[in-house]
């Protein structure tokens, strides 16, 4: 495993534009705050690293790669806040009957597109949440019909984020050495 040489640490932690959520603050800014933290960390962890390492599944026997999380996360954006709580009529993002797994399996395309893809529902997820005029908002959850809180969905996207960070930081480490954040 590469280590990374004691005079680049500086660099990383100068590198580190999170903004800290707040320490009060009510709950929808609470929460939003948490989940744009942890989805800034993703992106840490996946920067500097070149392109075509991203899709390496360093960890094996997993077949998990940064490529294929940033598919995962941006698809799991689009399934809970468009598709569950919005109610809007899209396709799955990298996920069919006949591929259940292409998020993580099909590491076709462009790494940066994946980015670019994932910031847009970041983005679309931002606006949602922001245009909700309560955290009790429901949407409803396709395979059941329950309804489901735009609280609930919160929590467990921050959840998602921290669990699949933890991954990242594995798959980070192993690629170049590299920790933290």
């Amino acid at each position: 495993m590469t280590e990374i040489p004691p005079e680049n640490y500086s660099q990383r932690w100068a590198d580190d534009t999170r903004v800290v959520p707040p320490l009060t603050g009510d709950e929808r800014e609470t929460l939003t705050a948490a989940l744009d933290w942890q989805r800034a960390t993703f992106e840490l962890k996946c920067s500097g690293i070149p392109a075509e390492r991203l899709s390496e599944k360093s960890v094996p026997p997993s077949g998990l790669s940064l490529h294929g999380l940033v598919r995962h996360l941006a698809a799991v954006e689009r399934w809970w806040f468009r598709l569950q709580f919005a109610g809007e009529d899209l396709p799955l993002l990298y996920y069919s009957d006949e591929d259940p797994d292409q998020d993580f399996d099909s590491l076709d395309g462009d790494i940066a597109e994946a980015f670019a893809v994932w910031r847009a529902e970041c983005g679309h997820a931002r606006r949602i949440i922001d245009g909700a005029p309560s955290l009790d908002q429901t949407g409803i959850r396709a395979k059941t019909g329950e309804p489901i809180s735009l609280r609930r969905i919160l929590v467990d996207m921050i959840a998602e984020y921290a669990r699949h960070n933890g991954h990242a930081d594995l798959l980070r480490e192993r690629i170049d050495g590299a920790t933290g954040y």
